[in-house]
């Protein structure tokens, strides 16, 4: 099964992650409460995500859309593939 990621301002998909991916985006990020399933990202979380050692892809996927400037809202949800 996988996940997709969206901007949530535009509801854009930004592409599909697997479990594995998923799960260090939550481990590594801060959700609000247990039905939260969406993180901002801007330049500098995207810097800490790869120093914790984020999967190389999930990084190419989030970074064109992250400016020095401003970040974004992502949400995931569950995908029937």
């Amino acid at each position: 099964m996988g996940y997709g990621l969206y901007i949530k301002d535009t509801d854009t998909r930004i592409g599909l992650v697997t479990e594995e991916q998923l799960e260090e985006l939550v481990d590594l990020l801060e959700e609000e409460g247990a039905e939260d399933h969406d993180y901002y990202i801007d330049a500098d979380v995207l810097e800490f995500m790869e120093q914790e050692g984020a999967d190389p892809k999930l990084l190419e996927l989030l970074r064109p859309h992250i400016s020095d400037d401003d970040g974004i809202e992502v949400e995931w949800r569950e995908e029937v593939e």
